[in-house]
Formats: structure tokens, sequence, C-alpha cells
């Protein structure tokens, strides 16, 4: 146990936040740079080493949470490293982006406030990095076995890393004309600096992993043929079919899905533009959806220069504290206030959207809307209610359905699909094409960057095994096991 007075002599400290006047000029993360490694120490001591250690339930990566922390509590950085690295192979990536579902399981957590495991893990992955801990792990010897992975996501990138390691030689194979997936056009510069991809990608080359950009499967080059080219393929394409909004004036121009919007945003800090194409510079943007993705519309339209930000939500507004159905220690659907609402804006809860409208020339220039409220379970117009908000941009962030179907690759590969359209697998991970395994939100659908990063290793494992007739890489998480979906 790191100490056994830790959680009764020390309050709950998170990382700071530079000030919002200073961030919203630049696109750097928004937290103070070594702000954390001051206090970390104390924070890790608050573990309390559990008997149960129920944030390895509510970790999909099962993290030796107690462990790191016992490390971090003894500044052993190096020791702290290696057991963070045993499970997770991005804990920079997690540490920054996860909604931390092992928080909302610390036991610490039922009566006090939870053990800051998020802010204890980036802090060991970032002292690794400045010390030099993080090294390439290249294979001791090769098998002869190649592998394709599609996608270079979490998952994607996971799976490559595992499977080089084993000896396999792996290329990656991405779409975009950069590696990273949704981490890099998806996650906005504020929220994580490229900088982390970019040193990952080039440990990943020098342990021998291989990267294709600008082939996407199914359209420049035929899932068959790549079949043919290679002993096994991992599918990690992720869940890109963005949901849209069918009602009247979704045509109008200056309505984009967030997946359009916000990689161009990226591509500014890329340098591949001066401007983004599409620019929420002197508007009223509207954000429909009132999740991450939505939270990271509302960050960059605030850095682009809006006139005004309101982010609009079908469903009502989470509590501020645990609902009676969703108990300890269980992942809570709470009100949540990121660094993105902290700048600005509005949020409107319990409203739809019934038709857009706009000026002579085709441009979106209205919403109209009216409040929802749930009558016989149904979400039902309450009469009375509507009105109509300014509307110059508008980005859709209501969620993905699941993988692309229209680039062939699913057809091509003769790929099943389960009920709820994701790739369906068995307990290996492997579809119903004999060699060929999906991970991540192609066979889970969205979901969050752990499971994306636990689904590769665990995809590795069974791709592995199919190889070899045994694997030594860690045992799988289960695909059915959807007990912390959110």
């Amino acid at each position: 146990m790191a100490d056994p007075k830790g959680f009764l002599n020390h309050g709950r400290e998170v990382a700071k936040s530079r000030p919002v006047d200073v961030r919203l000029k630049d696109w750097n993360e928004v937290y103070v740079p070594g702000s954390l490694l001051p206090i970390i120490s104390k924070q890790a001591s608050r573990c309390m080493d559990c008997g149960i250690p129920f944030c390895h339930n509510g970790c999909p990566l099962g993290n030796l949470i107690p462990e790191w922390n016992d490390f971090a509590y003894r500044e052993d950085w190096s020791a702290a490293s290696e057991r963070l690295h045993a499970t997770n192979n991005f804990p920079e990536f997690t540490g920054r982006l996860c909604p931390a579902p092992c928080e909302s399981a610390c036991v610490l957590g039922i009566n006090q406030p939870a053990v800051t495991i998020k802010n204890v893990e980036v802090s060991i992955i970032d002292k690794a990095w400045d010390s030099g801990d993080v090294e390439p792990q290249a294979p001791e010897r090769l098998s002869g076995k190649t592998v394709a992975v599609i996608g270079s996501g979490p998952a994607g990138l996971a799976a490559a890393q595992q499977l080089t390691r084993a000896g396999h030689t792996v290329a990656v194979y991405e779409r975009a004309d950069r590696i990273g997936g949704l981490l890099r056009y998806g996650i906005p510069e504020f929220k994580m600096e490229k900088r982390h991809i970019n040193r990952r990608i080039e440990q990943m080359r020098a342990e021998g992993t291989r990267f294709r950009t600008g082939i996407e499967i199914g359209r420049d080059l035929r899932a068959t043929d790549l079949k043919k080219r290679y002993d096994a393929i991992v599918i990690a394409a992720g869940a890109t079919t963005a949901r849209d909004l069918p009602v009247p004036g979704r045509e109008l121009k200056g309505i984009h899905q967030a997946m359009e919007y916000l990689p161009l945003a990226n591509k500014v800090q890329e340098g591949d533009y001066v401007a983004p194409p599409i620019t929420a510079e002197g508007k009223h943007v509207i954000v429909i959806g009132g999740g991450d993705t939505g939270a990271d519309c509302v960050g960059t339209a605030h850095r682009q220069g809006a006139a005004s930000v309101t982010q609009l939500e079908i469903m009502p507004r989470p509590g501020e504290d645990r609902a009676p159905h969703q108990p300890w220690p269980t992942f809570p659907m709470l009100y949540k206030v990121t660094s993105a609402h902290e700048e600005g804006g509005e949020r409107v809860y319990s409203v739809s959207t019934t038709h857009f409208e706009g000026d002579e020339d085709g441009n979106v220039q209205w919403l109209h809307l009216t409040e929802v409220e749930f009558i016989e379970g149904k979400l039902t117009p309450k009469p009375g209610t509507e009105r109509t908000i300014p509307a110059q941009l508008v980005t859709l962030a209501m969620g993905f359905t699941g993988t692309d179907r229209e680039n062939g690759l699913v057809d091509q590969f003769g790929l099943e699909l389960d009920e709820r359209g994701n790739i369906a697998r068995d307990a290996d991970f492997q579809t119903n094409v004999p060699g060929v395994f999906v991970a991540g939100d192609a066979g889970r659908g969205q979901s969050l960057i752990v499971w994306a990063i636990a689904e590769g290793r665990s995809a590795a494992r069974g791709c592995d095994r199919f190889l070899t007739g045994a694997s030594e890489l860690p045992a799988p998480i289960r695909p059915t096991d959807r007990s912390l979906m959110v």
C-alpha cells in the first residue's frame, strides 16, 4: 500500500488548466505543463490498495492501478512505467482522452472524491518519455508470417504493435494522409497534441511496423487482393458512418458532420492549410449532440473566433450525482463540464431540431427547434415551445452507426454483421472469414479509446494464435463483455 493514511491526509487535486483567455489564443493542450509532478506523489498515496481493487473492473485494459500508484508514490518512475506498459500500449493517449471509468469504480469514491488515477497515469508516461524509459522493443526473431492491419486508430495501432513484437511482419493501411485515425484528425490539438502520436509511430517503425498511408481498402486496393498478400488481416477501420439529421433544410450550405469539420482544424495545425475551408470565425455556431465529439466542436469553434456557440442535446440534462439505477461501481451518466464548456457557450437540453432555414443563396441562417419530454417512454414535442435561433454554421455530432459499407470492404471480404450492424466476430475476435479479425469500433460499435486499445491487444492475441497455433500474448477481453459500454 502506498501510504496507509494517504487518503486521510490528502484531498483530491487535479491538473491545473491554463486561463481561458490565454488558451483560446492557441491550440496547445489546455493544462499547465508540469503542474502535476509536484502533487502526483501525494495523489498516488491516496490509493488504498484495496483487497478487491474495483478499479480493475472499471478499466477494460485491466490496468495494474494499485501497483503503479505505489511506484508513483515512491517516485520510482521506471518501475511505474513498466507496470503501466504491461497492460496498455499507449497510456499517454488514455491518460489524456479516456473518461476514466476506473475512477468511477474506485473504492475510495464511495464516500470521498476518487483517486486521480488518470492524472497519475499521464504523469508516469510523460516522465517515462522525458527520462528515456520508452524504447523500441523489436522482436528477437521473425516468424515469417505477414499481417495487414486496416486502420491506424488506437485499436489498429495496438494490434500492430503487439503483433510486431510477437515477431510477425506487420503493415498498417490508413486511408488518410497521416497515421492516427481519429486520434489524428478527430481529436483536437487542445485535447492531445499530435507529437504524442508522432513519437509512438517512430517507436513502432523502429520495432519493425510498416505504415501505408493514402490507401483505402475496398477502393484503392481490393480486400480480396489484400487477403492474398497476407497470412492474416486485422480490421480496425472504426465506426465511421455518422448519424445524420433528416429534417427539412438539411441540404443547406453550412451544415456539416463533425468529422467533416474537426479534421480541417487539425490540418491547419499540421500545416496543410493557413485557414480551414470550414471555419466558425464570426459565425453563430450550433453544435447538435451533447457528447465528447460535440464538446470538441465547441472548443474548436471558440478558438476559431465564433460569434456565439450553442450546443443542443435531445436528452434531459444529467444529474450531478449518481442516479439510483447507476450505483457504484458502474460508470454513471453525470453532468460533465469539459475544458471546452469552461470556455463559454450555451448548452440546451431536451430540445429537438425541427428544420433549418436559409437565405436566398442557400446558406443556413436559422435553426428551428422545440422542447421535448418523455411521454410513455417516448420523446415527444411539447406544444408551444417552438423557437428559432441563429445558425450560420451547424455541426452534427450525434454519434456513429457502424463501419463504412460504401467502400466495399465488408462486401469484398464477405463479412457477416451482427444485429447492431457491426462486423461479427467470435471469442478470438475472428470474423466468419478465416484469418480475418476485427477490433475496436468496427466490431464493437462506437465506444471508448480504452476499449479500442484493449480490443486491439485482444485481436492481436487471436491473430497470433491463428498464425502460430499458440500465443504468449496477454489473454483477450471477450467481445461479449459490454458491462462498461457508455
